[in-house]
C-alpha cells in the first residue's frame, strides 16, 4: 500500500512507478475528487496528481504494439489488489462512523481523542488522503473496541509479497516461512 493512500507522499515523489502505484493514484484522484467539495485546498494536489497519472500513462500506454501479451492479465490482478485496499478502507471507514455515532461523538471528539489537530484532518485520515497511524488504530480499537482486523489490512501488494518471498529464499531457513493465502481480502 502506498501508506493508506498518503497521496502526498505519491506527489513529491513525483512520479509513479509500478502499475499497483498506478492504481492507487488513480483512487486517490476520484477521492480528491468528492473530498474537493469539503476542502478547495485539494484541488492543486489533485492536478498534481493528474500530471504524474498523465505521466505514467503518456509512458506506460503510448506505443500498443509494444504492450506485452501478459500485460492486461497483469493490470486485472493489480485493479483486483486496489480494489480490495478500497473496500477495506470503506469498511473501516464505516466502522468507526457507526460506532462514533452509537458512542454519540463527533469528529471533533476523535480528533482530540486521538491528538489530532481538527475535524478537517479527521476527514483526511478517514477518507484515506493521509494514514492513519499505528497508535491511531489501536487507541481507536481500545476506546470503541473495534476489531483489529477492521483497522489493520491484514493483505500486502503482489510486489511487497514477491520481495518477503525472495528476502526468504535468500535467507534460506526453513523454520521462517510465510503463508499469503491465510488472508481473507476484503
Amino acid at each position: 500500500m502506498i501508506s493508506q493512500n498518503n497521496i502526498e507522499s505519491l506527489v513529491l515523489k513525483g512520479r509513479i512507478t509500478s502499475d499497483f502505484e498506478y492504481e492507487k493514484a488513480l483512487t486517490a484522484d476520484r477521492k480528491l475528487k468528492l473530498c474537493l467539495n469539503e476542502n478547495p485546498q485539494y484541488k492543486t494536489l489533485r492536478y498534481k496528481l493528474r500530471d504524474i497519472i498523465d505521466n505514467y500513462e503518456s509512458a506506460k500506454w503510448s506505443e500498443v504494439d509494444k504492450i506485452d501479451d501478459d500485460k492486461p492479465f497483469e493490470n486485472d490482478e493489480t485493479e483486483y489488489i486496489e480494489e480490495q485496499e478500497r473496500l477495506f478502507l470503506e469498511n473501516r471507514k464505516k466502522a468507526i462512523e457507526n460506532k462514533i455515532i452509537e458512542c454519540n461523538v463527533t469528529l471533533e471528539n476523535l480528533a482530540s481523542i486521538l491528538g489530532r489537530k481538527s475535524k478537517s484532518y479527521m476527514l483526511e485520515l478517514m477518507n484515506g488522503i493521509k494514514p492513519f497511524s499505528l497508535r491511531d488504530l489501536i487507541i481507536i480499537n481500545r476506546v470503541f473496541n473495534i476489531q483489529m482486523d477492521l483497522l489493520i489490512p491484514r493483505f500486502l501488494s503482489k510486489h511487497d509479497e514477491a520481495e518477503v518471498e525472495e528476502a526468504l529464499k535468500k535467507l534460506d531457513n526453513p523454520k521462517v516461512k510465510v503463508s499469503f493465502d491465510e488472508v481473507v481480502l476484503y
